[in-house]
């Protein structure tokens, strides 16, 4: 019997010790990461060019001359997390009170100095805000001597669109965009038969995700009349590029509105 309580005890204390080396060991670890944290703060200038380069201020990093959105991040161990639509990791080579060095997404070395004033001129451009004109767009086309009239009234919205891209530096950021909200009615005379607001998340089974996601509803037009109903073309756009997707929407007599990819 004593001898099971001494190897129970035995395990019990090296259990115990473990325990409070690891506990030992996380605190430190925090406590670096903490104190790296304080040497960040600041702005960082390139040694090679001599001009600002990023700002970190708490847990955000701004990006000189650069539209985008300041990203958070984390540091646990030589490792710097940035967390935006994508998560990205940089290796650190050193950091110290007045050096930070770390390799880029292009396997780069980024060699930097803190400045010694907070005052330099850092050159971030903060996120336009959408603009609030409204573009106004109308077709008229004739279906057995009828005259039909189509509107497309293109609303900016403060919805944003966060589209990473790769800067001239090598780090990765979301560029930030707003997209549109566009309403579509038909008339036929002073009559409105048809009226409804178009959303891009309305063609998530028409448009791949990966795209929808990262990309605007940029345009809409009536492009005609026939015996199946009024149709409207929208255009899904990838800002900043000419990748886009063309979507056919019909209205039927019933008021139903359908999605068909263009073919």
């Amino acid at each position: 019997m004593r001898k099971v309580l001494s190897v129970t005890l035995f395990v019990f204390l090296i259990a115990a010790c473990t325990g409070s080396v690891e506990k030992k060991e996380e605190k430190a670890e925090d406590e670096r990461n903490q104190l790296i944290m304080q040497y960040l703060q600041g702005i960082w200038v390139d040694d090679n060019t001599g001009l600002p380069m990023l700002k970190i201020k708490n847990d955000s990093i701004f990006l000189a001359s650069q539209v985008n959105a300041p990203f958070c991040f984390s540091i646990s161990g030589d490792t710097l997390q940035a967390k935006s639509s994508e998560q990205t990791t940089y290796r650190i080579v050193k950091i110290e009170e007045h050096v930070f060095q770390f390799y880029t997404s292009l396997g780069d070395l980024v060699s930097l100095h803190k400045s010694d004033t907070d005052t330099i001129p850092f050159g971030y451009q903060p996120v336009a805000k959408p603009e609030k004109k409204v573009i106004e767009k109308d077709s008229v086309f004739y279906f057995q001597g009828k005259r039909y009239r189509g509107y497309a009234y293109i609303n900016p919205s403060t919805k944003k669109v966060f589209r990473p891209t790769v800067t001239e530096e090598g780090m990765i950021v979301d560029n930030v965009y707003y997209d549109n909200i566009i309403h579509i009615c038909v008339y036929q005379g002073k009559q409105c038969l048809y009226a409804k607001d178009i959303e891009k998340e309305m063609f998530a089974a028409t448009v791949p995700d990966d795209f929808l996601q990262m990309s605007i509803l940029s345009d809409m037009s009536f492009i005609g009349v026939d015996s199946d109903g009024y149709h409207y073309q929208a255009t899904i756009s990838m800002p900043d590029d000419l990748s886009c997707y063309y979507v056919n929407l019909l209205i039927d007599e019933e008021g139903v509105l359908t999605f068909k990819l263009k073919e």
